[in-house]
């Protein structure tokens, strides 16, 4: 291999490297502005709800085995009483149908709607401020 494809695949994997650490340290802040919400909104009496799923083609509703509270107005991604993050789309069929579907926690994303259509993003600190209204300091 020739050093400049040598230094190629060097700094690929080093820019991969700090992709990932990026992500990780996202992942933690989201955490933290979760953990944060779910105490908020239990000390504000904030009743968390049955959680309803839908299938990936948007028929639905499919019952599911958490509760908590909605995060995005179309109802698409919700943290749970668990301070997990959901995406609330599961396979659907008729087991769903029938038993109710399993949902699974998802990294939590600083930005819920990143990359979608203009006007569906929104800060995940903004989106559960307008669940459980943050403290005035």
């Amino acid at each position: 291999m020739s050093e400049w494809a040598d230094a190629r695949r060097e700094a690929a994997l080093a820019h991969e490297e700090r992709l990932r650490a990026q992500r990780a340290q996202q992942t933690r802040q989201a955490r933290a502005l979760i953990a944060a919400f779910v105490a908020r909104a239990r000390r504000q009496g904030v009743e968390p709800t049955a959680l309803v799923a839908r299938d990936y083609s948007g028929r639905g509703p499919f019952r599911t085995d958490q509760r908590g509270w909605y995060v995005r107005t179309n109802q698409s991604a919700a943290v749970g009483e668990d301070g997990e993050f959901y995406v609330l789309v599961v396979d659907g069929g008729l087991r769903a149908r029938l038993s109710g579907a399993r949902l699974r926690p998802s990294e939590p994303p600083l930005v819920l709607g990143s990359g979608g259509r203009d006007g569906e993003s929104i800060d995940l600190r903004d989106a559960l401020a307008r669940v459980a209204p943050e403290d005035p300091r």
